[in-house]
């Protein structure tokens, strides 16, 4: 067989290491062989293709750096930033429908994007974000350093000779601008690949000359290249132009993606509704409304999105298992179980799983099940998700009232991952039982100092103080606890009281 075909065919195959190899050894022959040398581009770049459609994490960097905050106050429902945890929303996403301190918590299952800061740009603290916070779950994680991204070595990409396989800073541009089938390879190779969006920049915008501004595929890579260097603004303008030119869902997604770092969900709700119309049927616009209702706690519409979804594609496991942790959090265990169920169908098999299945086994009184898998997830978990289910297990142990097993758990959850902030603060409350003060306010004030943007260690933090006659620390607690929560009645109550003793005073 002629080894340029192979090589083109392992690429359609999608066997990437084998295409470049074979590209390689004829390149050593031929290194003017235009055609290997797009077959090995194009397998370069497709195996470091990542889809880029989704908002992806903002990190510290991105935090500090940020050049296009928002006011402090935005009106509610326009902001990711001043989203979660106040339950203000229309639907039922606040504090109450966390239940960290009362019942089990689902895991994910899977890692949605833009939902690992708790729905938002600036859930998490900078301090929080700076310090980490409990791995494995989709509530709170470390955010990481992903927006602008940083090249890195080459070291994969070494011909025999010892050099990178395409150096861009000594590559003709724009004599490649004029050739758009290897220009197009070449600034995927760049953008993807060699991770260079200056050197794509430059390609792109030779290009768009050479067309005379009528390709929509340039103004696109244009604006993914402004994205990628933190250029929003005229990120927008190109995608805008470029949607103006042609009708692309991907376009549309890019362009909403832009608007969401620019924390400004209402413009990006705008856009999807836009392709919505012009694409009735594509699943990808209807999870991005979805997950966008979701981010401003609306979970209503969201719910009536991803029903949307699952009447288009039922195999969408994203829309399944948002959809079971609605159910669950709406205390309707059994209807949560057959998503899950669902999903077990499907093929899945996975720490995340298991442990939901468990949980909604539990709460709809079928305790014989939830054993055996909770049992199963032990066995699939890993360092990052084994406190969450040992967290979980205590939870069922106190739902069944074995609180020496549960304190157990808590214990074990804490010993695997320090800081997990609901163990501490569960286990602060069985050691108030056990009537050691002072254990239990530590782990209060550790809980506190782990999640700060949760109000049980300081409502029970309060009480504690108030118990010991501690007046003004427990006012204190109380109002912070409120101030997470402006809805929890017994952190009104413990306020209320506090205000009577000192009106005897």
């Amino acid at each position: 067989m002629d080894p340029s075909f192979l090589a083109l065919s392992k690429l359609r195959r999608r066997h990437f290491d084998d295409s470049v190899q074979i590209c390689t050894k004829l390149l050593h022959e031929n290194n003017r062989d235009q055609a290997v040398w797009y077959i090995k581009t194009r397998a370069l770049t497709l195996s470091s293709w990542v889809d880029d459609t989704d908002l992806e994490e903002e990190g510290v960097a991105e935090m500090l750096l940020d050049d296009n905050a928002v006011a402090s106050a935005p009106r509610p429902g326009t902001s990711l930033s001043h989203s979660s945890g106040a339950g203000g929303g229309s639907g039922t996403s606040n504090q109450s429908m966390r239940p960290v301190s009362s019942s089990g918590r689902p895991l994910s299952g899977f890692v949605r994007p833009g939902s690992r800061s708790g729905g938002g740009r600036g859930a998490a603290s900078l301090e929080q974000a700076l310090q980490g916070n409990r791995p494995g779950t989709g509530s709170s994680r470390p955010m990481t350093s992903l927006g602008r991204r940083v090249r890195l070595g080459t070291a994969s990409m070494l011909s025999d000779h010892g050099g990178p396989f395409i150096n861009a800073d000594r590559m003709p541009l724009r004599k490649y601008a004029h050739r758009p089938s290897l220009a197009k390879v070449l600034c995927d190779y760049l953008l993807y690949q060699d991770n260079n969006p200056k050197k794509a920049l430059e390609l792109a915008a030779e290009a768009t000359i050479a067309t005379q501004y009528t390709d929509w595929w340039w103004k696109a890579r244009l604006g993914k290249a402004y994205y990628q260097l933190g250029l929003f603004r005229d990120a927008e303008k190109q995608f805008k132009s470029s949607l103006r030119d042609q009708d692309m869902v991907v376009t549309s997604l890019e362009l909403a993606k832009v608007y969401l770092r620019l924390d400004q969900p209402m413009a990006a709700l705008v856009v999807y509704k836009e392709a919505h119309e012009h694409h009735p049927t594509d699943t990808s616009i209807l999870l991005g409304i979805a997950r966008v209702y979701d981010m401003v706690d609306d979970s209503e519409n969201a719910l009536v999105h991803y029903k949307k979804v699952l009447k288009i594609d039922a195999g969408c496991i994203e829309a399944i298992a948002c959809m079971a942790a609605h159910h669950f959090y709406s205390d309707q265990p059994e209807v949560a179980l057959r998503f899950y169920r669902r999903l077990v169908q499907m093929g899945l098999n996975n720490t995340e799983l298991w442990n939901n299945v468990g949980l909604c086994c539990f709460y709809a009184s079928q305790y014989d099940m939830a054993l055996g898998c909770f049992e199963r997830a032990l066995a699939l978990a890993d360092d990052t998700n084994m406190a969450d289910v040992w967290y979980n297990i205590g939870q069922v142990a106190i739902g069944i009232g074995d609180l020496g097993l549960a304190y157990q758990t808590f214990k074990i959850a804490i010993s695997i991952d320090s800081d997990h902030a609901e163990a501490f603060c569960n286990l602060g409350v069985l050691e108030l039982r056990m009537r050691r003060e002072e254990r239990a306010r530590s782990n209060f004030e550790s809980a506190m100092r782990l999640a700060p943007h949760q109000f049980e260690a300081h409502y029970n933090g309060g009480l504690l103080a108030y118990n010991q006659g501690k007046f003004e620390p427990a006012h204190a607690l109380a109002t912070k606890a409120l101030d997470r929560y402006k809805n929890h009645t017994d952190s009104k109550e413990l306020l209320s009281q506090l205000r009577q003793h000192f009106t005897k005073l």
